[in-house]
């Protein structure tokens, strides 16, 4: 049921203001130590409903600390009719039905008939995966696929129904047309649970109108280093929020009772368990070294919420959690049965369904993406095996058999399988495209609400004279890379699987922040310049610059232990301001971005600064604030749910932290009329990295070079006698020549790496190299380094082959490689260490711009991930020895 949007805005004002208030009051839940008492006095607790406001859950201003992990009560409870039906039907199944409903391979890794062959139970697509592989697919293409799927599942002797599961993160954001909602990060920033279930019902109709079932959503994680790629993903570093939130959002997503979703509803996913938000340095898939305590009170937080909502799906976390000191070492949470069986279903009580993540058995010691008996013993009930499914079918009905997993588990997962379509209603209901919303132009369409929610995440940082609100009759230049820019309003996960690759014309019912300002000032009144170069500010009443980040996802996005600088991770945008500011007229920011960032900068350059986070394709609702009496006078209500750093290596930066000095703190937020005490910020920049040393000092961090993506400066290019000079490896991970090609390659984890085959038609290298020139990297040969890279050799080169570093060409030393791939087994991941010293001869260490580079004269292929220069790793023992690159 959709609130009244009439009603809606007195209601959110008080709710962001309570909730303001008790953050800035301290108001976070109480730091996890150990021995803590429970609420119910040393027994396990009991989390249920939570305290609601106006209908929805209160973000509550304290948060009881917890000895143990509670029991969750959920909405949607047990109904042994339900029960007596699963247990007939899994006691008439075969071995290699029950397998085939745990299975869940990719739509472009699977027919219609093979889902009926192999009895398959739930098919996913990913990111950037589209019927007939059509970005612009309709939404008759997303139904037929979904029909002819649904028709082979029930043609089986089971007739059990199969369940597609999609990732709609920001509304139903892989289809072409649909409105995109805000990215989580700006969604705390409103700290308004009911815009959250409003934009789970809308999401659920988005869902149902191109025929999925099944949302992998919510994210619950809560963000602890800002450097992590996924942290818009996270509703905030604050679990009040998260718990609040996860509640609601699987309320609005899976429209239940007591018994059953709504027929309006889809099946909801918290995600993912636990502790993704809590690596260290903010390593996407790294490790969280959390205690106990602290994941019981911190990071499962928002699954309280999402549970109790009756969350019919979790999914297995890609992150480790280890902790020596504590006596944690579960490793890979996708083979932990402590925090999957123990934990999650049995202290939590969980009844419905556990899924893995993409490929996620394959992390788990001694497993591989096609066989994991370990993973399905630790309680994983569906296995996302997007490509090697058939293998996995096969390999997981010979551990059966064998006594390695036990039928009584295959049983389980069976049964909780049967359970969530029961509760879901799949079982009785109709084929895709005759069930409600399927095909609606109208149900992909929210963009009312979608506006609402880029206005209630808007955060004004600064307003220096009032500028704003802009005068409705205010003439203004607009200026940035972002003002006109669909791709980098809606982010990552839109489209494809990490924003890239697309254009305006790929959102045709959005609107950018430049068509916002048009509508609202008209279009004579406004000028637009990119770059800003051949304009005159102080011909106009205002500057707006719309600068901040470009798109990005899970890895890709991580900054690892790069600076937490927007002016160097982003320079042309500081280019932009200094052409404008203090040029005649006030100059207006809007910064769009997936995090906080060190924006002194920025914010020095600008009269008035604006968090616009990423807000998808409602534009608008951006330029609503910028101008008077555009949004009925409320104007800004947002505030941080975030700390914002006010230096360029802050992070860690939350509330508790030792040293914790924002320059802005969680519940900041500024009206109209406020100005603010900002000041005139301290500009200070790092020459290197953070926790990176040059000169003749000594190395202690690793120096990251490629890590899933380019790690700037460097970029990755390949080069032949097509060009030498180079051709840039795209942010598609593809180049091409006719000697060497480059395409995405799976090395330790999903597109990781870049695999190179050389064609043997003549010589080619690919390599890293900043374009700028070269840097001091004397420290690095000071703290007896490696160059550390994992490969998988794919076929053995057919002739000599060297690794080089160079120090601005045709300055260079190199190692012979051949030997070293030849060695190698084919297909099996190596991780490779050679000592800096092997290249010292003929270096300059103070001019080094290429830190690595792989060439060779004839045929070979083999992919490259994780390259880096890593102190201290050449006295590993499986360091390589000089006198064997020769």
């Amino acid at each position: 049921m959709t609130r009244p949007f009439a009603r809606s805005g007195a209601r959110r004002k008080l709710s962001a203001a309570l909730a303001g208030a008790a953050l800035l009051a301290g108001g976070v839940a109480a730091a996890p130590g150990a021995g803590a008492e429970t609420a119910s006095g040393g027994r396990q607790p009991v989390i249920g409903k939570p305290p609601m406001d106006h209908g929805c859950a209160r973000i509550e201003k304290r948060l009881p600390t917890l000895a143990d992990w509670p029991k969750v009560e959920s909405a949607v409870k047990r109904d042994p009719s339900d029960e007596r039906r699963i247990a007939k039907i899994v006691a008439g199944m075969t071995l290699a039905e029950k397998v085939g409903q745990m299975t869940q391979p990719e739509i472009t890794q699977i027919t219609p008939e093979e889902v009926k062959q192999y009895f398959i139970g739930t098919v996913l697509n990913g990111g950037g995966a589209w019927p007939n592989r059509d970005k612009h697919a309709s939404t008759q293409d997303w139904l037929s696929l979904a029909d002819a799927y649904w028709q082979a599942s029930v043609s089986t002797r089971t007739k059990i129904p199969v369940i597609w599961g999609i990732d709609a993160v920001h509304g139903n954001n892989n289809v072409y047309g649909a409105t995109i909602f805000p990215h989580n990060i700006g969604l705390g920033a409103a700290h308004d649970p009911c815009l959250i279930r409003d934009i789970g019902e809308a999401t659920a109709r988005q869902i149902r109108v191109t025929g999925q079932d099944w949302a992998f959503a919510p994210t619950l994680a809560v963000v602890r280093d800002d450097r992590w790629g996924r942290t818009y993903e996270g509703f905030s570093e604050d679990p009040r929020i998260t718990r609040a939130y996860g509640y609601e959002a699987v309320r609005g997503l899976q429209d239940g009772n007591s018994h059953r979703l709504g027929s309006k509803g889809v099946i909801a996913t918290a995600k993912h368990f636990i502790g993704d938000g809590g690596t260290l340095k903010g390593t996407d898939q790294g490790v969280n070294p959390s205690t106990e305590a602290q994941m019981i009170n911190l990071h499962g937080q928002g699954y309280y919420g999402a549970l109790a909502a009756g969350a019919q799906s979790v999914m297995v976390s890609f992150n480790s959690w280890t902790n020596a000191e504590a006596g944690i070492d579960e490793g890979k949470l996708h083979g932990s049965e402590r925090a999957l069986k123990t934990i999650l279903k049995g202290k939590m009580g969980f009844d419905g369904l556990v899924v893995s993540d993409w490929n996620g058995i394959g992390q788990v010691a001694g497993c591989t993406n096609s066989s994991c008996a370990k993973a399905v013993n630790a309680g994983i009930d569906v296995i996302m095996v997007p490509g090697e499914w058939k293998a996995f079918i096969a390999n997981t009905i010979a551990q059966v058999q064998s006594g390695e997993i036990p039928m009584s588990r295959i049983d389980d997962a069976v049964t909780r399988i049967l359970r969530v379509k029961l509760r879901s209603g799949v079982f009785d209901a109709r084929k895709p495209s005759a069930r409600p919303y399927a095909g609606s132009a109208e149900a992909l369409q929210a963009k009312r609400l979608s506006r609402e929610a880029a206005r209630a995440s808007q955060v004004l940082l600064k307003n220096n004279g009032k500028v704003l609100p802009l005068s409705s009759r205010s003439k203004v230049l607009v200026v940035g890379k972002t003002a006109d820019s669909l791709p980098n309003q809606t982010g990552g996960w839109s489209l494809t699987w990490q924003g890239t690759g697309n254009t305006n014309a790929d959102f045709p019912n959005g609107t950018t922040i430049l068509g916002g300002l048009r509508e609202a000032l008209g279009t004579a009144n406004v000028t637009f310049s990119e770059t800003a170069d051949g304009v005159d500010p102080s011909a106009y009443d205002a500057v707006v610059a719309v600068i901040g980040e470009t798109p990005y996802a899970e890895g890709v996005g991580d900054l690892s232990r790069r600076t937490l600088e927007a002016a160097k991770l982003y320079p042309a945008d500081l280019a932009v301001l200094d052409k404008v500011s203090g040029k005649g007229a006030p100059v207006v920011t809007v910064y769009v971005s997936g995090r906080p960032l060190y924006v002194n900068k920025e914010l020095n350059r600008s009269d008035a600064f604006v968090a616009a986070w990423l807000p998808g394709t409602e534009g608008g609702g951006v330029a609503d604030l910028l101008v008077r009496g555009r949004n009925s006078g409320h104007g800004y209500t947002g505030t941080l749910s975030y700390s914002w750093p006010k230096s360029a290596c802050q992070t860690p930066l939350n509330p508790g932290d030792e040293g914790y000095d924002p320059l802005f703190r969680p519940g900041y937020g500024l009206r109209y009329g406020q100005s603010g005490n900002v000041g005139t910020l301290d500009e200070t920049s790092p020459e290197f990295a953070c926790g990176q040393t040059g000169g003749g000092g000594t190395a202690t961090e690793p120096l990251s070079v490629f890590e899933r993506t380019d790690s700037a400066p460097y970029r990755s290019f390949i080069g032949s006698p097509e060009n030498w000079g180079g051709t840039e490896i795209g942010p598609d991970a593809t180049a091409s020549h006719a000697e060497i090609n480059v395409v995405p390659a799976d090395v330790n984890v999903q597109a990781d790496g870049l695999k190179a085959t050389w064609t043997g038609v003549g010589p080619g290298q690919i390599y890293m190299q900043d374009p700028a020139g070269g840097s001091d990297l004397r420290g690095y040969l000071n703290a007896d380094s490696a160059l550390v890279f994992d490969t998988i050799v794919h076929s053995p080169p057919a002739a000599r082959t060297v690794i080089s570093v160079h120090c601005v060409y045709p300055c260079f030393t190199e190692v012979v490689a051949t030997n070293l791939f030849t060695s190698m087994p084919t297909g099996v991941k190596q991780t490779v260490k050679i000592p800096l010293s092997c290249f010292a001869n003929g270096l300059d260490p103070e001019n080094i711009n290429t830190p690595f580079l792989v060439y060779t004269e004839a045929a070979f292929s083999a992919s490259f991930a994780n390259v880096r220069w890593v102190p201290q790793a050449a006295k590993d023992p499986d360091a390589k020895s000089c006198s064997d690159l020769t």
